[in-house]
This record gives structure tokens, C-alpha cells and sequence, in this order.
């Protein structure tokens, strides 16, 4: 018996050589998955967005934007109210960014930039202001530096099985060994197995999931204090030194900075 296909939406392409969406969303809102012909900036001024493709999961905080290359399949669920813009760029205009998805660093010009271009649904080169403004993105663009707010899955079963169970329960108090044991293999064999197919070892994995799915949460309105229980931490200051080391501030301070960003545009 054939296995049925699964429909992914493909969206016509845009005549235009850069485009814009801008849209806010609801928190617990689902895009569901589907594609462009045209490479993607997707930022958020407020919220949190969680996209999701075949390759993993990227987690994508205020001041940072997420990168997807035309015609990669994805979704994109938000996590407390989003303020989404959106930058739709004819495919390989911005030579310097990889063809995978990526979370990227906004600098502040950066961030100006996108939310003037989102005045005009679609710019042209034949308007001056217009392709200078295009320029001025597409420089910016080339100095962009990603950063690991992504959360590869494996492919082996094995490990797979892993990572479900841990992201079922972020704080599952269980040992890796014997959370390993569980799928059938030893702890050796599945961290040879993560850093083969995801480059981290399995005890970061389990830590970029803690930080992604806090990230979440705490645009969601949770306190740090549950937020740090809630994905595996035993004190609210452990969590608050993991946090820091990863995104240079604490929790409190970076979404505080990113509110008064939102407020100040």
C-alpha cells in the first residue's frame, strides 16, 4: 500500500524583488507549513517564533531574525502576542547567507531598515529611494552573524527516541544513562551518535532544549522562577547563569531591552 503523501502549501511567487508582511499574531498562533520561491527575513519587534522544518527547530527571541531559504518547507508557532515583519527577497540576493535556515543577530540599523521597508508591500529598483533602501538591506545582510538557537534532530532511531523523551519533559529528572538505556543503547553510543548528526554532544543538546523552550515560556508571560523549574533547573540562579552565558544578559534584562526597542520604533 503506497503511503500517502503529505500536502505541503507552496505560495505563488511575489513579481516583486523584495517584499514585505507585516502581521501580529496571537500567542499559541500556527502557520502551518509551507514554502516560498523567495529567500526569507523573518523578524519579530515583540514575541517569540518557534520554526520548525524537516531539519530541526530554530527558537527565535526578539532581536534576533531567522533566515529560510526559498523553498524550504517550514512552520512557525508564536509564543506570546508576535509583531511579525517579514522581508520576501528574490532567491540568492543575499550571497552571503547560507541555504539553510539560520537565527541571525538584528543590529539596530538592521532592525530600522526592516521595519521601513515594511512601509511598502513591495519595493522596486526603479524607484531611487527604493533601490537604495534594497542596498542598504542587502549590505547589512552581509555582515550578519548567526547564533545557536537551533535544535538539529537526529535521524537515527535510536536517538530520536531520545530526544523525543526529552523534549516531552524538558525536566526529566531520569540520568541520560538510563534514559538511554531505555531506547536500547548505551550512553556512549547515543552521544557518538548526537555529535555524528546534530554537532553538539548530548548533554548541550539537552541544554540548547532547556534554553530554547525557556525562551518560550518566558514570552508566553511566565516568571523566570517557573520557567526554570519548568525545563529542568534546580535553582532560578542556575538557570540564570546558563541563560547568561548564551545570550550575554539575563533574562529579566533581555526581554526588558527588547520591550523598550518595540517601544522606542
Amino acid at each position: 500500500m503506497s503511503k500517502k503523501r503529505h500536502e505541503v502549501h507552496a505560495c505563488p511567487k511575489l513579481p516583486s524583488p523584495v517584499s514585505t508582511l507585516v502581521y501580529d499574531f496571537a500567542h499559541g498562533h500556527v502557520i502551518p507549513e509551507h514554502f516560498h520561491p523567495e529567500d526569507q527575513l523573518v523578524y519579530a519587534s515583540r514575541g517569540v517564533m518557534t520554526v520548525r522544518t524537516e531539519e530541526g527547530t530554530w527558537v527565535v527571541p526578539p532581536r534576533r531574525a531567522v533566515w529560510i531559504p526559498a523553498k524550504t518547507a517550514h512552520s512557525i508557532v508564536m509564543s506570546g502576542p508576535v509583531s511579525m515583519r517579514t522581508l520576501y527577497l528574490r532567491a540568492r540576493m543575499a550571497r552571503n547567507l547560507p541555504r539553510n535556515c539560520c537565527v541571525v543577530n538584528v543590529s539596530r540599523l538592521l532592525q530600522e531598515l526592516i521595519l521601513h521597508a515594511c512601509q511598502f508591500p513591495a519595493m522596486s529598483r526603479r524607484l531611487k529611494a527604493h533601490a537604495h533602501l534594497i542596498d542598504l538591506i542587502l549590505d547589512q545582510l552581509e555582515t550578519v552573524h548567526a547564533i545557536p538557537l537551533q535544535l538539529t534532530s537526529p535521524s537515527d532511531s535510536r536517538a530520536l527516541r531520545v530526544a523525543a523523551i526529552l523534549q516531552r519533559n524538558p525536566s526529566e529528572t531520569r540520568s541520560l544513562v538510563a534514559i538511554c538505556r531505555e531506547v536500547g543503547a548505551s550512553k556512549r553510543t547515543i552521544e557518538r551518535v548526537f555529535e555524528r548528526e546534530t554537532n553538539l554532544s548530548l548533554g548541550k543538546w539537552r541544554q540548547q532544549l532547556r534554553l530554547m523552550r525557556s525562551l518560550q515560556q518566558l514570552a508566553a508571560g511566565e516568571k523566570i522562577t517557573s520557567a526554570a523549574l519548568d525545563v529542568g533547573y534546580s535553582t532560578p540562579s542556575a538557570f540564570i547563569a546558563m541563560f547568561r552565558k548564551a545570550l550575554g544578559t539575563t533574562p529579566r534584562q533581555y526581554f526588558e531591552h527588547s520591550q523598550t526597542r518595540t517601544r522606542s520604533r
